[in-house]
């Protein structure tokens, strides 16, 4: 991929050089490097388990490394030597020493976040289906995770969302709710714990599902009037189950239990009415009627994020509220990260990178063409540089061909 962004020098150390504070990226495993765990160094034991495991080489950050670590910030005199040192810039090639872009990386440490999650849900609905009762502190150490990637790079963790499959929805939906919370959280200048309690509320927003009986869970078509009551119980579940949790805190509980609320009085389980509804019960709702909008299912294809943001404003102003939702069209961007677009000439691509970016001139990926409809040699189009424009967001299901490969 041709370099985007001028990004902090990627420095290549041995573990026995390693000191508490520094900020590893990646470890290096006899030649083959693999994004796993990135983060601060803020124990001994993490050391201590790279030497047990063998790894004798890591890639370190030396922008986001601690003061006291040692390294010194990038526009230093560098420590260490300098063939050591991967600078990603305006020069780079395509490849780098590591092999992975900046950008890359830091997808790839978002896709390792949601597998993780993933796993941590799944284990929870399990104990939920058979009465155990939730642990908080699991899920609070996840919202901490998901809370630094968003902090890193919102846009790695959108493109690792965008990333679906329709086994996998209530486990994905789950997660990726709790990543607009904390998206939208961050736009409107929402503190640390706060978004911490956005997180995890967005995570355990659809526990009662568990206890929904699958074949509606699941059908492939309108519910009936019988069916959608049924549909409705798993937020009287989601009490049950939460009453069983008293160290989750209000804010998550609310984000729950009001999803499904409406500003007109009309929505379920308490048919909570305008201020009755606080401001984050009101973001959980945009949050999760967008992410089930522009999610593929069994019984329909994904809209665009154009698309799902029209559905929203027609909820306005008596189910969602609509400054809210004009403020989260505003942080998710008409073309986020990971969505699909067609371009001025043809072809369809994923919008890859958009940080400093105006909204129609982000980088994106071209694999295939509408017109010719067959996949083409993939290009990275800077459209900042080129004069090119995007015509129209793209839903997967209008292009007739998988573009998961591509992601």
């Amino acid at each position: 991929m041709t370099a985007v962004a001028e990004s902090p020098d990627l420095i290549k150390l041995p573990v026995s050089r390693l000191a508490l504070g520094m900020y590893v990226t990646a470890i290096d495993q006899q030649g083959k490097v693999t994004v796993v765990n990135a983060g601060l160094l803020k124990h001994k034991d993490a050391i201590t388990h790279l030497v047990k495991s063998g790894i004798r080489f890591v890639w370190v950050d030396a922008e986001k490394s601690l003061p006291g670590s040692g390294l010194k910030k990038a526009g230093s005199t560098a420590s260490l030597r300098g063939k050591d040192k991967v600078k990603f810039g305006a020069g780079a090639k395509t490849k780098t020493k590591l092999g992975l872009a900046p950008n890359q990386m830091r997808q790839q440490k978002a896709k390792n976040l949601l597998f993780e999650a993933k796993g941590l849900i799944r284990k929870v609905l399990g104990e939920v289906f058979e009465g155990k009762a939730i642990e908080v502190a699991p899920f609070e150490a996840l919202a901490d995770n998901l809370i630094e990637s968003v902090m890193s790079d919102a846009g790695a963790m959108q493109f690792a969302s965008a990333l679906r499959s329709k086994d996998a929805y209530l486990l994905e939906h789950s997660v990726n709710v709790a990543v607009l919370l904390v998206t939208f959280g961050r736009h409107l200048g929402f503190d640390a714990t706060t978004l911490k309690q956005l997180a995890v509320g967005g995570i355990l927003h659809d526990i009662g599902k568990i206890k929904v009986d699958n074949q509606i869970l699941h059908k492939p078509g309108k519910l009936s009037e019988e069916e959608f009551e049924h549909m409705k119980l798993h937020q009287v579940y989601a009490i049950d189950a939460l009453a069983e949790a008293p160290d989750l805190h209000q804010i998550s509980k609310d984000v729950c239990l009001m999803h499904h609320e409406k500003l007109d009085g009309r929505g379920y389980p308490n048919g909570l009415k305008g201020d009755e509804i606080p401001l984050h019960g009101r973001m959980s709702g945009i949050c999760d009627i967008y992410d089930a909008l522009t999610a593929t299912r069994c019984y329909k294809e994904a809209m665009s994020p154009a698309s799902a943001f029209k559905i929203l404003l027609s909820l306005t102003p008596h189910h969602l509220d609509q400054k809210l939702v004009y403020e989260f069209i505003r942080c998710v961007g008409v073309y986020p990260v990971g969505s699909l677009v067609e371009l001025s000439d043809g072809r369809v691509g994923i919008v890859w990178e958009t940080n400093g970016r105006e909204v129609r001139q982000p980088i994106v990926k071209c694999f295939y063409s509408l017109k010719l409809k067959r996949y083409t040699q993939v290009a990275y189009v800077d459209l900042l540089k080129s004069e090119l424009e995007i015509e129209r967001g793209v839903t997967p299901g209008a292009l007739e061909v998988d573009p998961s490969p591509f992601y």
